[in-house]
Protein backbone atom coordinates (compact mmCIF):
# COMPACT_ATOMS: atom_id res chain seq x y z
CA UNK A 1 0.00 0.00 0.00
CA UNK A 2 1.09 3.29 -0.84
CA UNK A 3 0.98 7.11 0.87
CA UNK A 4 0.89 8.64 -2.36
CA UNK A 5 -1.93 11.14 -2.87
CA UNK A 6 -3.69 9.34 0.83
CA UNK A 7 -5.12 12.54 2.79
CA UNK A 8 -3.17 12.72 6.10
CA UNK A 9 -3.22 10.53 9.36
CA UNK A 10 -0.81 10.15 11.90
CA UNK A 11 2.24 7.98 10.86
CA UNK A 12 1.52 5.12 13.54
CA UNK A 13 -2.19 4.69 12.17
CA UNK A 14 -0.95 4.35 8.55
CA UNK A 15 1.97 2.24 10.07
CA UNK A 16 -0.65 -0.44 10.84
CA UNK A 17 -3.09 -0.51 7.85
CA UNK A 18 -0.03 -1.03 6.29
CA UNK A 19 1.46 -3.65 8.45
CA UNK A 20 4.52 -2.39 8.23
CA UNK A 21 7.38 -5.02 9.65
CA UNK A 22 8.56 -4.12 13.01
CA UNK A 23 11.59 -7.02 12.46
CA UNK A 24 14.87 -5.19 11.59
CA UNK A 25 14.43 -1.94 12.68
CA UNK A 26 16.25 -1.22 15.17
CA UNK A 27 19.19 1.39 15.18
CA UNK A 28 22.31 0.99 15.65
CA UNK A 29 23.64 1.83 19.20
CA UNK A 30 26.98 -0.12 20.57
CA UNK A 31 27.07 2.01 23.70
CA UNK A 32 24.85 4.99 24.64
CA UNK A 33 24.94 8.15 27.26
CA UNK A 34 21.91 9.10 28.67
CA UNK A 35 20.99 12.40 30.06
CA UNK A 36 18.63 14.07 32.21
CA UNK A 37 16.81 16.90 31.35
CA UNK A 38 14.16 17.28 33.35
CA UNK A 39 12.38 20.55 31.13
CA UNK A 40 10.26 20.56 27.90
CA UNK A 41 12.26 19.52 25.10
CA UNK A 42 12.93 20.81 21.84
CA UNK A 43 12.31 19.25 18.28
CA UNK A 44 15.97 17.57 18.90
CA UNK A 45 16.12 17.51 22.65
CA UNK A 46 19.22 18.35 23.47
CA UNK A 47 20.46 20.65 20.70
CA UNK A 48 17.26 23.30 20.72
CA UNK A 49 15.54 25.57 23.44
CA UNK A 50 15.32 25.02 26.39
CA UNK A 51 18.37 23.50 26.84
CA UNK A 52 21.64 25.57 26.59
CA UNK A 53 21.88 25.19 22.48
CA UNK A 54 25.75 25.82 23.14
CA UNK A 55 26.33 23.37 25.24
CA UNK A 56 23.76 20.89 24.05
CA UNK A 57 25.82 20.82 20.56
CA UNK A 58 29.13 20.62 22.37
CA UNK A 59 27.59 17.32 24.47
CA UNK A 60 26.15 15.60 21.44
CA UNK A 61 29.29 16.01 19.40
CA UNK A 62 31.36 14.50 22.18
CA UNK A 63 29.28 11.78 22.71
CA UNK A 64 28.59 10.93 19.17
CA UNK A 65 32.68 11.58 18.51
CA UNK A 66 33.07 8.77 21.08
CA UNK A 67 30.94 6.57 19.04
CA UNK A 68 27.98 6.72 21.43
CA UNK A 69 24.43 7.60 21.29
CA UNK A 70 22.91 10.39 23.07
CA UNK A 71 19.78 10.04 24.36
CA UNK A 72 17.77 12.35 27.24
CA UNK A 73 15.91 11.04 30.16
CA UNK A 74 13.37 12.21 32.21
CA UNK A 75 10.86 10.77 34.62
CA UNK A 76 7.46 10.76 33.89
CA UNK A 77 3.71 11.82 35.02
CA UNK A 78 3.63 12.34 38.64
CA UNK A 79 6.86 10.21 39.90
CA UNK A 80 7.57 11.59 43.23
CA UNK A 81 11.18 12.62 42.01
CA UNK A 82 9.41 15.39 39.97
CA UNK A 83 6.99 16.08 42.38
CA UNK A 84 9.42 16.60 44.99
CA UNK A 85 10.57 19.47 43.79
CA UNK A 86 9.66 23.00 45.78
CA UNK A 87 10.37 25.05 42.86
CA UNK A 88 10.98 23.16 39.83
CA UNK A 89 14.03 23.53 39.62
CA UNK A 90 16.54 20.78 38.44
CA UNK A 91 18.57 20.88 41.04
CA UNK A 92 21.09 17.23 39.74
CA UNK A 93 22.05 16.07 36.37
CA UNK A 94 22.12 12.44 36.20
CA UNK A 95 23.66 10.32 33.50
CA UNK A 96 24.35 6.78 32.73
CA UNK A 97 26.89 5.08 30.51
CA UNK A 98 25.16 2.17 28.98
CA UNK A 99 27.03 -0.80 26.95
CA UNK A 100 25.09 -2.61 24.72
CA UNK A 101 27.76 -4.69 22.95
CA UNK A 102 26.98 -8.76 23.40
CA UNK A 103 29.20 -10.00 26.67
CA UNK A 104 29.66 -6.55 28.04
CA UNK A 105 26.17 -5.10 29.25
CA UNK A 106 26.46 -2.34 31.34
CA UNK A 107 24.66 0.46 33.18
CA UNK A 108 26.77 2.87 35.33
CA UNK A 109 24.88 5.85 36.67
CA UNK A 110 27.02 9.04 37.67
CA UNK A 111 25.18 12.85 38.25
CA UNK A 112 26.63 16.80 38.30
CA UNK A 113 25.48 19.50 39.91
CA UNK A 114 25.07 21.76 37.09
CA UNK A 115 24.86 21.04 33.26
CA UNK A 116 28.27 21.95 31.91
CA UNK A 117 30.04 19.37 34.23
CA UNK A 118 28.46 16.42 31.70
CA UNK A 119 31.38 17.51 28.98
CA UNK A 120 33.89 16.60 32.08
CA UNK A 121 32.46 12.87 32.42
CA UNK A 122 34.69 10.20 31.02
CA UNK A 123 32.82 8.51 27.88
CA UNK A 124 35.01 4.70 28.45
CA UNK A 125 32.68 3.75 31.36
CA UNK A 126 35.84 4.27 33.61
CA UNK A 127 33.51 6.22 36.02
CA UNK A 128 30.30 6.54 37.70
CA UNK A 129 28.40 3.80 39.69
CA UNK A 130 27.50 0.29 38.45
CA UNK A 131 24.04 -0.88 38.19
CA UNK A 132 22.52 -4.50 38.01
CA UNK A 133 18.85 -2.84 37.53
CA UNK A 134 17.39 -2.53 33.89
CA UNK A 135 16.78 0.89 32.31
CA UNK A 136 12.92 0.68 30.23
CA UNK A 137 13.26 4.28 27.95
CA UNK A 138 10.04 4.75 25.69
CA UNK A 139 10.11 7.70 23.83
CA UNK A 140 7.45 10.79 24.52
CA UNK A 141 9.20 13.18 22.91
CA UNK A 142 6.33 14.67 21.46
CA UNK A 143 8.22 17.91 19.54
CA UNK A 144 9.43 15.14 17.61
CA UNK A 145 6.02 13.12 16.51
CA UNK A 146 2.70 13.20 17.87
CA UNK A 147 2.87 9.74 18.03
CA UNK A 148 5.34 9.56 20.28
CA UNK A 149 3.47 12.06 22.51
CA UNK A 150 0.07 10.38 21.96
CA UNK A 151 1.23 6.81 22.09
CA UNK A 152 4.54 6.69 24.14
CA UNK A 153 2.70 8.83 27.09
CA UNK A 154 0.09 5.78 27.06
CA UNK A 155 2.82 3.15 27.38
CA UNK A 156 5.38 4.90 30.06
CA UNK A 157 2.42 5.56 32.38
CA UNK A 158 1.27 2.05 32.43
CA UNK A 159 5.01 0.95 32.61
CA UNK A 160 6.11 3.07 35.69
CA UNK A 161 2.67 1.58 37.24
CA UNK A 162 4.50 -1.65 37.18
CA UNK A 163 8.40 -0.42 37.66
CA UNK A 164 8.81 3.24 38.69
CA UNK A 165 12.62 3.07 39.55
CA UNK A 166 13.51 1.68 36.04
CA UNK A 167 11.21 3.28 34.01
CA UNK A 168 12.22 6.79 31.95
CA UNK A 169 10.66 8.74 29.32
CA UNK A 170 13.67 9.60 26.87
CA UNK A 171 13.78 11.66 23.19
CA UNK A 172 13.46 10.20 19.45
CA UNK A 173 14.29 6.76 19.33
CA UNK A 174 13.88 6.41 15.58
CA UNK A 175 10.69 4.32 14.06
CA UNK A 176 8.60 7.20 14.67
CA UNK A 177 5.64 5.03 12.51
CA UNK A 178 6.48 1.79 15.17
CA UNK A 179 4.88 4.34 18.01
CA UNK A 180 4.83 3.46 21.14
CA UNK A 181 8.61 2.85 21.07
CA UNK A 182 10.81 1.88 23.56
CA UNK A 183 14.34 0.18 24.43
CA UNK A 184 15.54 -2.01 26.93
CA UNK A 185 18.57 -1.21 28.80
CA UNK A 186 21.20 -2.32 29.05
CA UNK A 187 21.47 -5.23 26.00
CA UNK A 188 19.62 -2.36 23.92
CA UNK A 189 15.91 -4.32 22.76
CA UNK A 190 13.82 -1.97 20.81
CA UNK A 191 10.07 -2.96 20.88
CA UNK A 192 7.40 -1.02 18.78
CA UNK A 193 3.28 -0.94 18.64
CA UNK A 194 3.57 -1.36 22.67
CA UNK A 195 0.51 0.82 23.16
CA UNK A 196 -1.37 -2.43 21.33
CA UNK A 197 0.02 -4.90 24.01
CA UNK A 198 1.30 -5.00 27.47
CA UNK A 199 4.33 -3.13 28.52
CA UNK A 200 4.87 -4.50 31.46
CA UNK A 201 5.10 -7.96 30.49
CA UNK A 202 7.50 -7.21 28.03
CA UNK A 203 9.55 -5.70 30.25
CA UNK A 204 8.89 -8.78 33.04
CA UNK A 205 10.10 -11.33 29.76
CA UNK A 206 13.46 -8.94 29.52
CA UNK A 207 14.04 -9.71 32.94
CA UNK A 208 13.90 -13.08 32.59
CA UNK A 209 16.27 -13.19 29.72
CA UNK A 210 13.65 -13.53 26.85
CA UNK A 211 12.02 -11.54 23.86
CA UNK A 212 8.64 -10.73 23.11
CA UNK A 213 8.91 -11.43 19.48
CA UNK A 214 5.57 -9.92 18.25
CA UNK A 215 6.37 -6.03 19.20
CA UNK A 216 10.34 -6.33 18.50
CA UNK A 217 12.56 -4.68 16.67
CA UNK A 218 15.66 -5.66 16.80
CA UNK A 219 19.17 -5.37 19.52
CA UNK A 220 20.59 -1.78 18.74
CA UNK A 221 23.95 -3.55 18.42
CA UNK A 222 23.57 -6.25 15.72
CA UNK A 223 23.73 -4.79 12.07
CA UNK A 224 20.10 -4.96 10.35
CA UNK A 225 20.58 -8.22 8.20
CA UNK A 226 21.29 -9.51 11.68
CA UNK A 227 18.49 -8.49 13.47
CA UNK A 228 16.29 -10.11 10.29
CA UNK A 229 18.20 -13.55 10.46
CA UNK A 230 17.01 -13.33 14.27
CA UNK A 231 14.05 -12.75 13.91
CA UNK A 232 13.27 -15.58 11.44
CA UNK A 233 15.49 -17.81 13.13
CA UNK A 234 12.88 -17.32 16.35
CA UNK A 235 9.80 -17.76 13.94
CA UNK A 236 11.01 -20.96 12.79
CA UNK A 237 12.50 -22.83 15.92
CA UNK A 238 10.87 -21.10 18.77
CA UNK A 239 14.05 -19.78 21.12
CA UNK A 240 13.13 -16.51 22.77
CA UNK A 241 15.78 -16.21 24.77
CA UNK A 242 17.83 -12.63 24.72
CA UNK A 243 20.81 -14.25 23.56
CA UNK A 244 19.51 -16.55 21.37
CA UNK A 245 21.24 -17.22 17.40
CA UNK A 246 24.35 -15.65 18.16
CA UNK A 247 26.21 -13.99 14.73
CA UNK A 248 29.08 -16.07 13.78
CA UNK A 249 29.21 -14.58 10.57
CA UNK A 250 27.07 -11.51 7.75
CA UNK A 251 28.30 -11.96 4.23
CA UNK A 252 26.37 -9.40 1.13
CA UNK A 253 26.92 -11.56 -2.27
CA UNK A 254 26.94 -9.22 -5.06
CA UNK A 255 24.64 -10.81 -7.80
CA UNK A 256 25.00 -7.52 -10.03
CA UNK A 257 22.37 -5.05 -11.80
CA UNK A 258 21.36 -4.09 -8.08
CA UNK A 259 20.99 -7.75 -6.96
CA UNK A 260 22.32 -9.63 -4.24
CA UNK A 261 21.54 -11.78 -1.34
CA UNK A 262 22.50 -11.69 2.48
CA UNK A 263 24.24 -14.52 4.07
CA UNK A 264 24.07 -15.00 7.75
CA UNK A 265 25.17 -17.66 9.68
CA UNK A 266 23.85 -17.90 13.28
CA UNK A 267 24.84 -20.11 16.22
CA UNK A 268 22.00 -22.65 17.86
CA UNK A 269 22.40 -22.23 21.45
CA UNK A 270 19.99 -25.49 21.75
CA UNK A 271 21.75 -27.36 19.08
CA UNK A 272 25.35 -26.83 19.66
CA UNK A 273 27.44 -27.67 16.13
CA UNK A 274 24.52 -27.15 14.07
CA UNK A 275 24.67 -23.90 13.07
CA UNK A 276 21.97 -21.49 10.99
CA UNK A 277 22.41 -20.62 7.74
CA UNK A 278 19.98 -17.67 6.85
CA UNK A 279 19.81 -16.23 2.91
CA UNK A 280 17.66 -12.98 3.12
CA UNK A 281 16.82 -10.72 0.00
CA UNK A 282 16.87 -6.80 0.25
CA UNK A 283 13.69 -5.08 -0.61
CA UNK A 284 11.95 -1.99 -0.34
CA UNK A 285 8.64 -0.74 0.55
CA UNK A 286 6.34 1.00 -1.53
CA UNK A 287 6.39 5.07 -1.23
CA UNK A 288 5.68 5.82 2.33
CA UNK A 289 5.08 8.63 4.77
CA UNK A 290 7.47 7.62 7.79
CA UNK A 291 7.12 9.94 10.22
CA UNK A 292 3.78 12.91 11.14
CA UNK A 293 5.96 15.54 9.98
CA UNK A 294 7.02 14.12 5.86
CA UNK A 295 5.81 15.62 2.92
CA UNK A 296 7.14 13.01 0.77
CA UNK A 297 6.80 9.53 0.10
CA UNK A 298 9.72 7.38 0.43
CA UNK A 299 10.72 3.71 0.81
CA UNK A 300 12.27 1.94 3.30
CA UNK A 301 13.68 -1.11 3.33
CA UNK A 302 12.75 -4.83 4.32
CA UNK A 303 13.86 -7.73 4.81
CA UNK A 304 12.41 -11.15 2.52
CA UNK A 305 13.55 -14.72 3.93
CA UNK A 306 14.83 -16.80 0.98
CA UNK A 307 15.77 -19.79 2.73
CA UNK A 308 16.91 -20.96 6.28
CA UNK A 309 18.74 -23.97 7.04
CA UNK A 310 20.20 -25.94 10.02
CA UNK A 311 23.66 -27.61 10.14
CA UNK A 312 26.53 -27.92 7.54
Amino acid sequence: MSDVGVEWRPCSDRSRERDDPLAATGGRGLQWFLVENEGAWGTRALLDPPFDEELGRALVNRIEAAGMRPLAIRRTGRHPERLGRVDGVQRRWRWAFVDSRPGHETVRWGEVAEPRQLLEVPLDGSTGVASDQPVFAVCAHARHDRCCAVRGRQVVAQLADAFPHETWECSHLGGDRFAGTMILFPHGLYYGRVDDGDAARIAESYRAGRVEERFFRGRSSLTHPVQAAQHYARERFGDDRVDAYPPLAAEWHDGGAGHGRWIVTLADLAEPGAPITVELAEAHSEPLLSTCAATRPGRVRQWQLVSLTRGF
